[in-house]
């Protein structure tokens, strides 16, 4: 099945045009050019290079921003097959990092450059802070590609949002990585000052970089699914034991079909977190929207789908599945490291709980039917 019918099974009307050109031309070229081989040789320590400058050529890292930006225009619905595609095919790159970025600073009037960009909310993961006008102190810890990256979008919870020089003297990096290698940096600003710094205005967003980071980590964690659903499908269909397949046996097939559910769950959750999103970013100023709440219920349900899924696909794979030689880590070890990326399931469980409890008995049944505690 290819991207473009895949959101169109996901989706209750079919796909924009626009929609479809994108998931057709990523599918295209992340089967094309990523392989077990590009795989092993990132975890060597060597950046793929080469597929960046593809998936800059095709204008990937700027799909959400607006035309007169230098983008694509593209909605989140639109773009959500790049995100997708980046889980499905372990791509190892910063795209869905700069793809926000990028569509943060075009809605904040500041100029995007043309590289990688990472992504720092203030006052998570770390003290650092971002004064009104431009000055940074403290830390920030797993930032995603840091050292790939000299740029990086700062936003703090006031609507400010800065870009800032990693290169210059008063910022240092020590090195860090997630399960599946990618970098996860610790950064330490000292008084250092924003190359530009600008307001941002989405509906009801207070902190966009955690907000829409949780979202982007869910449409990756839906790809990984089901490529981990896939794998786990294929082999089960192709491993023979007792005379026959091991997928014909009932218990493997129970397990598969939880794990299809779940994953089910998780698509259809984000699907609905990608609507709101498109709707926050045309709602006016001061409108209350769903977005917190949907991106929350898209973050669960992807992180404990992907609890199950690496359980269920290295059960049915047995030991191989568990040797570097066979390519289900690589899907693996990414569903374990983004689950906890921009606040895990527990984490947002936690936001929507303590959400319903100040809502009070009254207030219960309105927010939970209207997604907006």
């Amino acid at each position: 099945m290819n991207q473009a019918t895949h959101y169109q099974a996901m989706d209750d009307s079919a796909p924009s045009e626009l929609q479809s050109i994108i998931a057709d031309s990523v599918e295209r070229l992340f089967a094309e050019q990523i392989s077990p081989q590009l795989l092993a040789h990132f975890d060597a320590g060597h950046r793929a290079t080469a597929l960046w400058q593809q998936v800059v050529e095709q204008g990937l890292p700027g799909a959400l921003m607006a035309e007169e930006a230098g983008g694509s225009a593209a909605s989140w619905l639109e773009a959500s097959p790049v995100l997708r595609a980046v889980g499905y095919w372990s791509a190892p790159l910063p795209l869905s990092e700069t793809m926000l970025a990028s569509l943060l600073l075009a809605r904040a009037g500041l100029e995007v450059p043309d590289e990688p960009i990472t992504l720092i909310q203030a006052g998570r993961l770390g003290d650092l802070t971002l004064t009104a006008d431009g000055q940074l102190h403290g830390r920030a810890f797993n930032v995603p590609w840091a050292r790939s990256s000299q740029w990086a979008v700062v936003a703090d919870g006031t609507g400010h949002v800065a870009l800032v020089d990693l290169r210059q003297a008063t910022v240092s990096l020590e090195a860090g990585s997630n399960f599946a290698g990618e970098e996860r940096d610790s950064l330490h600003f000292v008084n250092a000052r924003a190359h530009a710094i600008g307001h941002l205005q989405i509906a009801d967003v207070q902190e966009p970089v955690w907000l829409f980071g949780a979202l982007i980590r869910a449409c990756m964690l839906v790809g990984a699914l089901e490529s981990s659903l896939d794998k786990a499908v294929n082999y089960a269909n192709e491993r023979a034991q007792f005379g026959k397949a091991i997928g014909k046996f009932q218990a493997v097939q129970q397990q598969l079909a939880q794990m299809a559910g779940a994953i089910g769950a998780a698509r259809m959750a984000t699907q609905v977190a990608l609507r709101s999103a498109c709707d926050a970013q045309q709602a006016e100023a001061g409108a209350r929207s769903t977005l917190a709440f949907d991106v929350a219920v898209a973050k669960i349900c992807a992180g404990e789908a992907a609890t199950l899924a690496t359980s269920v696909a290295h059960q049915v794979h047995g030991a191989i599945g568990f040797t570097h030689e066979h390519t289900l880590h690589f899907t693996t070890r990414r569903l374990w490291s983004w689950r906890d990326e921009f606040g895990s399931d527990s984490q947002w469980a936690e936001v929507l709980g303590q959400a319903a409890i100040a809502a009070g008995g009254k207030g219960f049944w309105a927010g939970l039917t209207q997604r907006q505690f």
